[in-house]
């Protein structure tokens, strides 16, 4: 888009434009470091996450697809690889045959807990190598007026 069309933009939409281009580099960056530390994507850290912090460390498939704004099918092919990477079981429904659960396997929790202790610390790097405390904390409000709130998520995994 020619700079001439650019600078005619909102605010909005340069903001919005500047957080497309952000998260972008910044997912692209923490996923190279993921796999190739870990043998990871970011979709599949945040499944671990997710289902480490789930009571009995598990989910119902479809909910688990709506948190990590996957599709249905989307979420099936991820868990796929974690199920032969023996990361995580599928589970049933004592009640309703229908239902199927993603649960965590201990091996899934430790390799959670393994790729965590590297993960968090380049998330650090990344941002600490740009902004300042302060600055973070700015950011961090000005994005949290976008998204639903969820106090209780961070990236470490539970103890």
């Amino acid at each position: 888009m020619p700079s001439q069309v650019l600078s005619e933009q909102s605010s909005a939409v340069h903001a919005f434009t500047g957080l497309l281009r952000a998260y972008a580099a910044a997912t692209r960056r923490l996923n190279l470091q993921l796999t190739r530390d870990h043998g990871l994507t970011l979709n599949d850290y945040e499944v671990l996450l997710r289902l480490a912090r789930a009571p009995d460390r598990q989910m119902r498939r479809v909910d688990l697809a709506e948190e990590v704004l996957l599709t249905p099918s989307g979420v099936t092919r991820l868990l796929d690889g974690l199920e032969q990477s023996g990361f995580v079981a599928r589970g049933s429904c004592a009640s309703d045959r229908r239902v199927v659960y993603a649960v965590l396997t201990s091996e899934g929790l430790a390799k959670l807990r393994e790729a965590s202790k590297t993960h968090v610390t380049q998330i650090d790097e990344l941002f600490y190598e740009r902004f300042g405390d302060e600055e973070l904390t700015t950011v961090a409000a000005l994005l949290g007026r976008l998204a639903e709130p969820d106090p209780s998520f961070d990236c470490a995994p539970p103890e």
